[in-house]
């Protein structure tokens, strides 16, 4: 069996952002990165399954569309059990949209012939959670999305879905298939120091995008900055009847809503 799981690298959330010089993306200086916290139960997923094929050889790939800083992140995905990684280099991969990212992995994925790819159900960073679906729709194959429960019996997918509302639905699909990762499908596992080890010696080729897909943008960012501060708001405190009184009096004071 033949297993691709896709990852990102990510600012962390923790990070204070700036935007950049073109107000297009923020500015990387002093950010730490890490893998996308969805693509982590990607990636645990795709070793699981893995390791369930038991005498049955599985083939398992991680890639990663990005600059040079995203071996890190494909590192730590070969130090939790994947057996070799792709880089796609891509300087610009910020700037690039869903569709031009799908169609990177595409390009790549279709000389392969995986039977089945795993993704973050979406990145944390933009949030799109497009490209796992198109991915599917370039490849031509069946695809589910923000799985919670996946199991493999026979060729044939069974998922559990989260839902709007709470709810929950199950699917099944037929191999080749896509599958988006939501939070609460698994427990991503800590490398371990002989893993990391090892993960030294796995390979990791490197693909250059530009010989891949040229496909334009379907949508631009046109502006990045943090949103314009239009005031303070004020608080309130006392009993509620007071209380009551006092928003009484500055909804007569401030709006036109209790005018006759």
């Amino acid at each position: 069996m033949k297993i691709l799981v896709c990852i990102k690298q990510i600012p962390d959330m923790a990070s204070k952002f700036k935007p950049n010089a073109a107000n297009t993306w923020f500015t990387e200086t002093d950010l730490a990165f890490r893998m996308n916290e969805y693509d982590e139960y990607a990636v645990e997923e795709a070793i699981k399954l893995k390791e369930k094929q038991g005498a049955d050889p599985s083939d398992l790939v991680v890639l990663s569309v990005g600059p040079a800083r995203v071996v890190e992140a494909l590192k730590k995905a070969l130090a939790m059990g994947c057996d070799r990684g792709v880089h796609i280099h891509d300087d610009e991969s910020n700037l690039k949209d869903p569709w031009q990212i799908a169609s990177l992995i595409a390009a790549y994925a279709k000389k392969e012939n995986f039977d089945i790819i795993f993704t973050g159900m979406q990145s944390q960073d933009r949030g799109s959670g497009q490209v796992g679906v198109t991915l599917a729709g370039d490849l031509g194959c069946s695809c589910v999305t923000t799985a919670i429960n996946f199991s493999l019996e026979a060729g044939v997918v069974t998922a559990k879905r989260e839902l709007e509302g709470g709810a929950k639905g199950v699917v099944k699909l037929k191999l080749p298939a896509v599958v988006t990762c939501q939070l609460g499908l698994n427990t991503p596992r800590y490398p371990t120091l002989p893993n990391i080890m090892k993960a030294r010696k796995k390979e990791i080729a490197v693909l250059k995008a530009a010989e891949l897909s040229a496909e334009g943008p379907r949508a631009v960012t046109e502006k990045f900055y943090h949103p314009v501060k239009k005031g303070t708001g004020l608080v309130l405190e006392g009993e509620p009847a007071a209380l009551a009184v006092k928003v009484l009096e500055l909804i007569k004071e401030k709006t036109t809503v209790l005018r006759g």
